[in-house]
């Protein structure tokens, strides 16, 4: 019993999880263990409103033609800092997270183990979040631009937010997520997750395709076709949130076996074959 109690000791000092103490239990816990869910998706929702915010008072005052010199001032400004910003975080995010890369698998007990499944869970959440909101305020907002701009360009408003910042964003978390996650977990350490690989690459190998839908829609298609040739590589996107399935199995299954150990107070790891 002294050694069960040892362990749950342990195991309260390193996460916190499964407590029913005044410190873990009620709304408190469950707000601290799902915090970066919580304050992730209030700042995704926060950035989308927003930006929809500033279209809606922007676009077509200031937005209408990227060659007016308004047009230069009030969004190609925002176009660069979304650039900077998100390649910013994408590469020192991405070089952040391998040079601190756990060497010595055998160091992380189940509980740590556990407790990074769960921040795995809360950054794909606040990934479905933002994935909303780009499905709700901007794709049909984009579609729409196309039937009434004076001069469909490249660099239109909808254009700005949807291909410049908000499908990037996803790119930008993914790839250091990617990488954080394949040396710190030991289930995907020493090995590749051909599930997450496929929905990271997926969501990424859409930024090419829109650039060549842009070029599309600036020469030959002034209509929004869905059909059109030019709209053919968006599928690729859509493969890539199949990939969600098998890569949900293979968290589940091992969240599984690891709070069956936590939950019993065993210190062992349980094996990652």
């Amino acid at each position: 019993m002294s050694e069960v109690n040892t362990s749950r000791h342990v195991y309260e000092a390193q996460t916190g999880y499964f407590e029913d103490t005044a410190g873990g239990g009620g709304i408190a816990g469950h707000l601290r263990r799902n915090r970066i869910a919580y304050v992730g998706g209030a700042l995704m929702l926060a950035i989308a409103i927003g930006i929809r915010i500033y279209q809606q008072m922007m676009a077509f005052s200031v937005g209408m033609d990227y060659y007016e010199p308004e047009f230069q001032a009030y969004w190609m400004p925002l176009l660069y800092g979304e650039i900077a910003v998100l390649g910013s975080v994408m590469v020192f995010g991405s070089i952040y997270m391998w040079v601190t890369r756990v060497r010595d698998v055998s160091t992380i007990t189940p509980q740590v183990e556990l407790k990074r499944y769960f921040t795995l869970l809360g950054v794909f959440t606040v990934l479905g979040i933002w994935a909303a909101m780009i499905a709700a305020l901007a794709v049909e907002s984009d579609a729409a631009w196309h039937q009434v701009a004076i001069r469909d360009t490249d660099f239109t408003p909808t254009h700005i937010v949807i291909f410049y910042f908000s499908l990037p964003l996803l790119t930008a978390i993914l790839i250091p997520t990617f990488i954080w996650a394949h040396t710190r977990i030991p289930a995907f350490m020493n090995r590749v997750s051909i599930p997450f690989l496929g929905v990271v690459c997926g969501i990424f190998m859409i930024m090419p395709n829109y650039g060549f839908n842009e070029w599309g829609h600036t020469f030959f298609y002034a209509e929004e076709l869905f059909a059109a040739p030019i709209h053919w590589g968006f599928v690729v996107l859509g493969w890539s949130l199949f990939f969600l399935g098998p890569l949900a199995v293979q968290i589940i299954q091992r969240m599984a076996q690891l709070i069956a150990v936590v939950t019993s107070g065993r210190d062992c790891i349980v094996p990652n074959g």
